[in-house]
């Protein structure tokens, strides 16, 4: 029995629901749910067989896994925001951020341009939001349903970093890693999980109940826009354009010394 890991959010229970539950072929598995700062690391010690891990942890596992062109999150539209709560510079403050080897993170970095902020601290997700809210951070760096919710927060968006990629390489914004242990018969995993995408766009009501036990507490119509933005032509097939975006990202991190070099 394969080792699967992703995360609890709609867009990854979404999309592994039918190979997870017996609906299209498929080796059986053993899922385990973690946020992403969680597998990431978890695929460093090599727990797991097929796990999402963020495409900023790619070059310090590729020795070990095959990157698999589908089932990850990929996309426009969908990138991480800075949020404060009225503040208007970080130089200075302390950031929260959802983890070290996010690509939210590693974009982060790259956006910075010099701009120092004076410290950086690594909380579970479901922190940053609250915790910018009530002072104990100056801003924070959040991911998915996020982008629909801080205003409930009463924060501010400072930047779009997914907006601000796109403007400058023109590329979507790779967010979601699916990789597979080396050795396996990743071609075969692939197609399990392209069918496994395919079903659940055909039946969308037969994961709901799945979905929404593990989306902690999200609103209903907040599920449906993270489905929406992060389930798209890139979790079917990274194709060309997904490629080359992972390519950018990574060759624009490594050229700064922010991360290793990675043949992908």
């Amino acid at each position: 029995m394969l080792k699967l890991a992703y995360s609890p959010c709609p867009n990854d229970t979404f999309t592994f629901h039918a190979w997870t539950h017996g609906l299209v072929d498929g080796p059986p598995v053993d899922v385990t749910y973690a946020d992403v700062d969680v597998t990431n690391h978890a695929a460093e010690r090599g727990e797991f067989d097929v796990v999402k891990v963020s495409y900023a942890a790619l070059p310090w596992l590729l020795d070990d896994y095959e990157l698999l062109p589908c089932g990850g999150a990929l996309g426009r539209g969908c990138g991480p925001l800075v949020l404060t709560a009225g503040r208007t510079e970080l130089d200075g403050a302390v950031v929260a951020v959802p983890g070290e080897r996010t690509t939210a993170y590693l974009l982060f970095r790259l956006w910075l341009d010099g701009v120092k902020p004076g410290r950086i601290e690594v909380v579970p997700f479901h922190e940053i939001m609250p915790g910018v809210r009530d002072g104990r951070f100056d801003a924070g760096l959040v991911i998915h349903e996020a982008r629909f919710t801080y205003q409930d927060y009463g924060l501010t968006s400072l930047a779009d970093l997914g907006e601000w990629w796109e403007g400058e390489t023109g590329t979507p914004i790779p967010l979601g890693a699916i990789l597979a242990r080396k050795g396996l018969d990743t071609a075969a995993l692939a197609e399990t999980i392209r069918a496994s995408v395919r079903y659940a766009w055909a039946h969308p009501e037969a994961s709901k109940d799945y979905v929404v036990e593990h989306a902690q507490e999200m609103a209903e119509d907040v599920v449906a826009q993270h489905i929406g933005l992060y389930v798209n032509t890139f979790t079917e097939d990274l194709g060309d354009e997904g490629y080359a975006a992972v390519r950018t990202l990574l060759g624009r991190a490594a050229e700064l010394g922010l991360v290793p070099k990675a043949e992908v």
